[in-house]
């Protein structure tokens, strides 16, 4: 079973040594997106959660789009909060990009993340 790195200039390059998704066994595994810009690599919506959710949604479908995937082919995706008061915030934000998907999703709170942000989701989709 072989494995494939995939990239695309859609999504914030890798911001340390890992791809922002893998290929492999069927599956696309992302990599944990925040909300960078892709093309300026700074964070949109300051501690504003609803922006920087818009921003990681976007980030994450510009991902799968490169494998061919969409969020009806997500099976798991994995929320990491800064902090659990901004879980109906963010549950409107994705529910909105899911459309009629419903994957299985876990939803953590977190001592910190990444470049100071309040979200960062991955996720699991089965390739075409």
């Amino acid at each position: 079973m072989a494995v494939q790195p995939l990239h695309t200039k859609n999504a914030p390059a890798a911001i340390g040594p890992y791809a922002q998704a893998v290929a492999a066994g069927g599956f696309l595994f992302t990599a944990g997106q925040i909300a960078l810009d892709p093309a300026t690599a700074q964070i949109v919506g300051e501690g504003d959660v609803d922006a920087q959710t818009e921003q990681v949604m976007a980030n994450l479908a510009a991902v799968l789009g490169a494998a061919g995937c969409g969020w009806k082919d997500v099976v798991k995706t994995t929320i990491f909060l800064a902090d659990m008061a901004d879980f109906a915030k963010v549950n409107a934000v994705y529910a909105r990009h899911l459309g009629d998907a419903r994957p299985a999703r876990s939803t953590v709170a977190v001592a910190g993340l990444p470049r100071g942000v309040r979200v960062e989701i991955e996720c699991i989709a089965k390739l075409p």
